[in-house]
């Protein structure tokens, strides 16, 4: 049976902290009404958790990232319930963005939830790489992939999460065919994340679905791209829109079996006789303290010439 999902990708504005759950309800509800075929709604980075709005716009960094932290829950409270919830009155696959998760010793993190059409939590991620120093969070420890049965394996990435190639690396090693990677980006540098996009599919034979928030917030410009590095639908700009499009899962195994363009094959690069390659990349850690990029090579000496 072809392994396919049709999945829609929500470019919108976040929502006030504290809003009525009804109102994410009724965003749900519109993008099914406009096509009931979708079987996977997925919104931008915390969606659910904006400060851009109301007296939160006024605040300070300090002050926000406080907010940030007064707002947040745990993965057993009402809010988790009422998205399982919501997602199994939908019928749907559901990653409503991410959350501000208290963890168990109070500490705050940037969290993707996923739920099943059955309104079961099946998933959450931690943020690896806040964008720090702006960011409150503390960072995750674990890489996260779930399986949609008869579907396939995704993984879950977080905005930042796509500059450090590492991440969706160990995704794809860990069977993911689509990396979803929600994304709240209101700097001009989503340009370049447009093309990490294409890059992270294009190095790991991987779909990417990447969401970001819209204006008058976020920079939008979300995409879907395809295992190859090609972009299957996108947003010319910042402005609301959905983005859908069906996930033929079985092209990923099709591109690792001949090639991207028929040529490479990255997962076939060592054989079996090759011996072991060390990859002690950061040491575990990204320590300034104890590890920075290598220098520059110094330039070399002008030659002389004859005047």
């Amino acid at each position: 049976m072809p392994r396919t999902v049709r999945i829609a990708a929500v470019q919108a504005a976040p929502l006030p902290i504290g809003a009525p759950l009804a109102d994410f309800a009724a965003e749900v509800r519109r993008v099914l009404d406009d096509d009931p075929t979708i079987a996977f709604v997925v919104f931008p980075e915390l969606h659910l958790f904006g400060t851009e709005t109301g007296p939160a716009a006024t605040l300070g960094l300090d002050e926000r990232n406080d907010l940030l932290r007064a707002s947040a829950v745990s993965l057993d409270g009402e809010l988790i319930a009422g998205l399982g919830a919501i997602a199994r009155s939908a019928g749907v696959w559901l990653l409503p963005g991410s959350i501000c998760e208290r963890g168990p010793d109070g500490e705050l993190f940037n969290t993707a939830v996923v739920f099943s059409p059955a309104g079961e939590l099946i998933a959450s991620y931690r943020k690896i790489f806040p964008w720090r120093p702006y960011e409150p969070y503390e960072p995750g420890d674990s890489f996260v992939v779930f399986d949609a049965p008869g579907i396939g394996r995704f993984g879950l990435s977080i905005c930042y999460d796509a500059w450090f190639p590492e991440v969706t690396r160990h995704l794809a090693w860990m069977g993911a065919e689509v990396i979803l990677n929600i994304v709240k980006t209101t700097t001009p540098d989503r340009a370049q994340e447009v093309v990490l996009a294409q890059a992270n599919s294009i190095v790991n034979q991987t779909f990417t679905v990447s969401v970001n928030c819209a204006e008058p917030f976020g920079q939008g410009r979300s995409l879907i791209v395809d295992p190859e590095g090609a972009v299957l639908t996108e947003s010319a700009g910042a402005t609301a829109g959905i983005l859908v499009h069906t996930l033929d899962l079985d092209q990923v195994a099709r591109v690792r079996a001949q090639g991207t363009a028929g040529t490479n094959r990255m997962w076939e690069q060592f054989l079996p006789g090759d011996a072991p390659l060390d990859l002690p990349l950061y040491s575990g850690c990204i320590d300034p303290h104890s590890w920075t990029p290598a220098p520059a090579t110094t330039p070399a000496t002008p030659l002389e010439t004859d005047s």
